[in-house]
């Protein structure tokens, strides 16, 4: 047994959130990684669990807890006993999933389900208004928030992987690159937004506009005449500058986004840039183009 390993916690990520914005899938993911995955756990069983005797076991050991108001006594009970836990000295960390309102019925109206607190006769909305409510204030108390809004479930899977490694470890800070279109709408997971619009558009170049940001001729075009690679300079050194100081304050995560018009071309190729040339220490990187598929 490494010794190292033997002194190492355990670690506990409880995943909770909003009715159908993708727990399962977080939970199927970071089972993958190796955790020991529970769903629909009690509250009045979470003290038990967290303070199984696990001195033995020949390597550190993680679990993935889904946890949420399947269970009715959850929004009462469980941010007075999970506070408890952490100040005890336990490992626990929140993951907290949600979704805007129209996203979450649309899924519901796909499987033909209704959302747990949903009542007798009243509509899908209604309950989740009620849950979103009710759940706010665990939410506050969340390590990890993911909006999954405009996620695919292959896409939420992969910003879960990016947040927790094999190696149970996260990085010291974990910085998604984004590539989005302002005609489809700010992303609301953003901490940070950059307008490249004022770059040259391939979209009115005939052989460009069916391509994107990713292909060679729509890069060679948007970097033609220096102002791409003049601008990414200086805003990769702005990064440089600000992403050791975010460090510092303890942020886990942050979001960078830059948008064009579509987010087919400009926005996709300038974060393809970024994230070639950026190589910080401690920081992990993600990268995801929001809109490139879509008209």
């Amino acid at each position: 047994m490494n010794p190292s390993q033997a002194k190492s916690p355990a670690r506990f990520v409880v995943i909770t959130g909003l009715s159908g914005s993708g727990k399962s899938t977080a939970l199927k993911a970071l089972e993958d990684l190796g955790y020991y995955a529970v769903d629909n756990l009690p509250v009045e069983l979470l003290p038990a669990f967290v303070k199984l005797p696990l001195s033995s076991l020949d390597k550190p050991f993680h679990a993935a807890l889904g946890m949420d108001v399947r269970a009715r006594s959850f929004v009462d009970h469980f941010p007075d006993t999970y506070l408890r836990l952490a100040s005890g000295g336990h490992r626990l960390e929140l993951l907290f999933l949600e979704a805007n309102g129209e996203v979450l019925i649309r899924r519901y109206s796909e499987t033909r389900r209704k959302p747990p607190l949903s009542e007798p006769g009243e509509s899908v909305r209604m309950g989740l208004e009620r849950e979103r409510e009710l759940m706010a204030p665990i939410r506050n108390m969340a390590h990890q928030i993911i909006d999954t809004s405009r996620f695919t479930i292959h896409d939420l899977r992969q910003e879960v992987l990016s947040l927790y490694r094999r190696d149970g470890e996260q990085a010291l800070l974990q910085l998604n690159l984004l590539s989005f279109g302002f005609k489809h709408g700010l992303p609301q997971e953003a901490d940070l937004v950059m307008d490249v619009r004022f770059l040259d558009n391939p979209h009115f170049v005939d052989g460009l506009r069916e391509l994107d940001g990713r292909d060679p001729r729509v890069v060679d075009f948007v970097f033609q005449d220096g102002t791409a690679e003049d601008f990414l300079t200086r805003f990769k050194s702005l990064l440089e500058f600000l992403l050791p100081r975010y460090q510092q304050e303890g942020k886990t995560r942050l979001t960078v986004a830059l948008g064009c018009t579509g987010g087919h071309h400009r926005s996709v190729a300038v974060v393809e840039w970024l994230a070639r040339e950026l190589n910080i220490p401690g920081v992990g990187l993600t990268v995801r183009h929001r809109d490139v598929t879509l008209d």
